[in-house]
């Protein structure tokens, strides 16, 4: 850890990773979503594995759910989405997929959260957007999030981003964020190593380093 001007500024992922300062993202795992992957049960095991030794080590949890609007409120932007997505040539034919009612807008029942963990839902891509994911966080003092879930091209790098934009250490656990299109998720963390904005990780060794900081035994 570089200490300068007052500041503390983390140079490995240990240092990124203090318990008091850290919180787990658990980005879109909704049925509705998780069922369009290729390879859905591996990244499941991954996050849940990431999500208990967060829970094991005292972590703050929060799950993110995306949401559809009925489609008279949904607007410009929300339409043009949902027919690119369903390859739909009118707005007549667009089905919204994450009404909060619908089946697939739940989460996956394997991510149930638990009394002290929050659910945040969304209509944007970024988990910070329009969300109080930044409020809550800040007011717990965090600086660094560990994201996971899916779709790494889809929501997962735009909130990387984010929160780097906002001041927050983001840090990746790769092999527990899926994507829908493998090559786009590939592009996806390239470009993000690329900006230097970020930690990245995977299961094991994230699960050792908050471990060892909790005093657990592996």
């Amino acid at each position: 850890m570089e200490k300068a001007f007052g500041l503390e500024i983390p140079e490995s992922l240990e240092d990124a990773c203090e318990l008091n300062r850290t919180a787990l993202v658990v980005y879109d795992m909704q049925i509705g979503i998780f069922s369009q992957l290729s390879n859905g049960d591996p990244i499941k095991d991954k996050v849940l594995a990431v999500l208990q030794v967060a829970r094991e080590t005292g972590l703050r949890i929060f799950f993110m759910r995306h949401m559809s609007l009925p489609k008279e409120l949904s607007g410009v932007f929300q339409l043009k989405t949902a027919k690119a997505w369903q390859r739909a040539t009118s707005t007549d034919d667009v089905n919204p997929w994450f009404l909060r009612d619908a089946p697939g807008f739940q989460l996956i029942p394997e991510m149930s959260p638990l009394p002290s963990e929050a659910i945040f839902d969304k209509i944007t891509m970024s988990a910070f957007e329009s969300t109080p994911l930044d409020i809550a966080l800040r007011d717990c003092g965090i600086g660094n999030v560990i994201v996971v879930g899916v779709a790494t091209e889809i929501g997962i790098e735009p909130t990387i981003r984010h929160a780097a934009d906002l001041g927050y250490i983001p840090i990746m656990v790769t092999d527990a964020c899926g994507a829908g299109d493998e090559a786009a998720g590939q592009r996806a963390v390239a470009s993000l190593k690329f900006m230097g904005d970020a930690f990245f990780t995977q299961v094991e060794e994230i699960s050792a380093i908050l471990r060892e900081k909790a005093g657990i035994q592996s």
